[in-house]
């Protein structure tokens, strides 16, 4: 066995990045930094909140069992507030129960002053139907007094060991996509070019074009990640080697890591997305993305990703001879990307499992790219 000093070193560098504390606070007091502006709970990520009334029912029935529940994670900011980035579903349980919550993303949506009624709590069901108000006041004194361990990250910590810290400690959790916790984490480093793929995932030839993403795709943010899929597909597909998480995640995060300072011209980014978006929209109208039918002789409106990618990155060759006013051209694009979308050898691309590889992507991708630079000379 050998001492490997370098290694060693190396990990006591790292260590020293990390500066953490643990404080053990009752929910009491959570609810007043809630209530304070002392605790923060990032938009983004405030959204993620997805547990089901039952859930959330059986954490507060566990509470007041006294059963063991997991710490809270937080990061100190420079104003001493804290900011929380592992726990929201357990501090979302406690708020809606006191009706101090609003999320209109839940399911049923949850408005400020709307308080939990408990459900299908199985150890104690004489706890079912009743809100906070209903509880004895021996309870809610209970519920109140109840400490959990809150890990604090210091504001002196490296910020990007915060950013490996969020996503080490969301990366898996049933309730967020792969784009969520990317979303949340990334801006531990910056949130300029998190808050512009949001931007642009509301531009409105974007949304029209993509109006056949599925309830739940929308809701665990596939737009975002196919605005940002687009970006790094235009801009480093050489990069993609197989794992299309990983090459997103190290895409954006070159992006938002000031030490790296990966070049991204925002106004140029935004023109060519705009006006890629326009011209499939005035081209194939709901059909941007839509695929070849079973008998592959007309088109079935959906969305299709292989489709997305072919598309919106083959074009790139020829966006700039693309007059956004000239009709005759916007008919010409959408014959020719109708013609695409029904030709065999494309559908056959297009198709099936085990496409996510650069060699099928690139395929898709050049297809259409020469397809349109022989309409487009």
């Amino acid at each position: 066995m050998t001492d490997k000093p370098d290694l060693i070193a190396a990990i006591a560098a790292s260590v020293r990045q990390a500066n953490t504390a643990a404080l053990d606070v009752s929910f009491n007091e959570l609810l007043d930094m809630w209530e304070n502006k002392e605790l923060d709970i990032q938009p983004d990520y405030q959204r993620l909140f997805r547990w089901t009334a039952a859930q959330q029912s059986r954490f507060i029935e566990s509470l007041l069992l006294e059963m063991p529940v997991p710490p809270i994670f937080v990061i100190e900011e420079e104003s001493n507030t804290y900011q929380l980035i592992d726990g929201l579903q357990r501090i979302s349980s406690y708020l809606h129960l006191r009706g101090k919550l609003e999320a209109p993303q839940a399911t049923p949506p949850v408005q400020l002053g709307d308080m939990l009624v408990l459900e299908d709590c199985d150890i104690v069901p004489e706890l079912n139907g009743l809100s906070y108000d209903d509880l004895p006041t021996a309870l809610q004194i209970r519920l109140k007094r109840r400490f959990i361990r809150m890990e604090v990250v210091r504001k002196e910590t490296d910020r990007r060991f915060k950013y490996h810290m969020f996503k080490r400690l969301n990366t898996g959790g049933e309730t967020l996509s792969a784009h969520q916790v990317r979303n949340s984490a990334m801006r531990m480093l910056s949130d300029v070019f998190p808050n512009f793929v949001v931007r642009m995932a509301q531009v409105e030839e974007f949304k029209s074009c993509t109006e056949y993403l599925t309830y739940e795709r929308r809701m665990s943010a596939f737009d975002e990640e196919l605005v940002l899929r687009f970006f790094a597909l235009k801009n480093q597909r050489a990069q993609f080697k197989h794992e299309v998480t990983d090459f997103l995640d190290e895409y954006m995060e070159a992006i938002c890591d000031p030490s790296r300072n990966a070049p991204f011209n925002y106004g140029a980014e935004e023109l060519s997305f705009r006006k890629t978006f326009r011209a499939l929209w005035l081209a194939l109208g709901e059909y941007a993305f839509a695929f070849a039918n079973r008998d592959k002789t007309a088109l079935s409106l959906g969305f299709s990703i292989y489709h997305f990618e072919g598309i919106t990155i083959g074009i790139q060759s020829v966006i700039n001879r693309i007059d956004l006013d000239d009709g005759a051209v916007l008919e010409r694009l959408g014959t020719v990307l109708r013609g695409i979308k029904l030709d065999p050898a494309f559908i056959a691309i297009t198709t099936g499992g085990g496409k996510n590889s650069p060699g099928p992507l690139n395929a898709r991708i050049s297809f259409v790219s020469e397809r349109l630079e022989v309409a487009f000379p």
